[in-house]
């Protein structure tokens, strides 16, 4: 593989459009900057109007087929499915109604976590992603939490809880074929703000339980990926948000932790991340930080032109010593094994 497909490969990018032909600019980029994933939404929050990728379910299964058609390795095709609040596949585009991570949670029945979780895979995989930004393993520390507990994001505030449904929810999703995200590390339930409006400091609120998840499911090897959080943690890094630290992520998740598959980045272009860094000092963190996946929703700023932009970045970071190849191999060699354990007989 060459250096371009190597880096195309840590590319997340999302997209307008309900249908796609060859004039397309995510076809441009799934062809020419070796795309390795994109995400759909159902809302355009740039345009602020309800339509984007979603319309009913034989349009986003014909949408998929024709990116996967234009890719040379499949795609990994991500959705934020996690249910309740945060339902990109929406009653009113004809799919089932969803329930929420905490009133599962508050039921505490597994198998009924296994169930949802089951229906929910299924209708993923029949319409071809194979990649759900969920469950969410944030301890329900704060429920007011604006992003978190006041929206019914997390199954409990007790880390057994968590760890119980969050494995129910994995494994209910394997037998489909779909893989998960474990998201936000380090733990973003104790928040008192939003990370995609603004700076999130959780130093005072922050417990060393909200580790406990992801100890138990990277033990367990039912972790396929973990998203960042992009808060910020003065005793845990002083200079840099999760997102784009090296204390984080490389020692506190890798080494501590042990955890040695995919770390996806949250949306790059949310405000806690955008707002504060340059784009080049944002991918530069966040790779010698252990980031494996960039993630630009394009949903909170539009560019579509953006993965060439990153592109070029990671390369003029290379040609200057800055970034070595070997870490982007590194990455590569992550996203191929899970592409090959999910990806392989599509």
């Amino acid at each position: 593989m060459t250096l371009d497909v190597k880096i195309g490969q840590m590319l997340m990018v999302g997209f307008r459009g309900l249908a796609v032909d060859e004039q397309s600019p995510i076809i441009r980029d799934i062809q020419e900057q070796h795309l390795g994933g994109i995400i759909l939404f159902d809302y355009d929050s740039v345009l602020q109007i309800p339509e984007r990728n979603i319309q009913n379910s034989a349009q986003v299964a014909q949408l998929i087929a024709s990116l996967q058609g234009a890719a040379q390795s499949p795609l990994l095709v991500a959705i934020d499915q996690e249910g309740g609040r945060v339902n990109r596949l929406k009653e009113c585009f004809g799919f089932p109604p969803t329930v929420s991570a905490q009133y599962l949670g508050e039921r505490d029945q597994p198998e009924l976590t296994r169930q949802h979780a089951g229906t929910t895979a299924k209708i993923l995989s029949e319409l071809g992603i194979n990649l759900n930004f969920a469950p969410v393993v944030d301890l329900n520390v704060n429920p007011d939490c604006p992003v978190i507990g006041r929206v019914e994001r997390s199954f409990s505030a007790e880390p057994e809880r968590v760890t119980a449904h969050a494995r129910a929810w994995i494994q209910a999703h394997h037998v489909h074929h779909v893989c998960c995200a474990l998201k936000h590390f380090p733990g973003h339930g104790s928040a008192t703000k939003d990370t995609h409006r603004d700076f999130v400091n959780v130093t005072e609120s922050w417990s060393p339980d909200e580790l406990l998840p992801y100890q138990h499911l990277i033990q367990e090897d039912l972790c396929d990926m973990v998203m960042t959080a992009h808060i910020f943690h003065a005793a845990l890094d002083p200079l840099w948000p999760a997102t784009l630290s090296r204390s984080i992520l490389h020692d506190l998740l890798r080494r501590d932790l042990g955890y040695e598959g995919i770390i996806i980045s949250d949306d790059l272009h949310m405000k806690a991340i955008s707002a504060r860094y340059s784009l080049e000092t944002s991918i530069l963190q966040a790779l010698d930080a252990g980031v494996d996946l960039l993630t630009f929703g394009n949903n909170l700023d539009y560019d579509e032109h953006i993965a060439a932009k990153v592109t070029a970045i990671i390369k003029d970071l290379i040609v200057r010593g800055v970034v070595s190849e070997a870490r982007i191999e590194q990455s590569f060699q992550r996203i191929s094994r899970l592409k090959k354990r999910f990806l392989e007989n599509m």
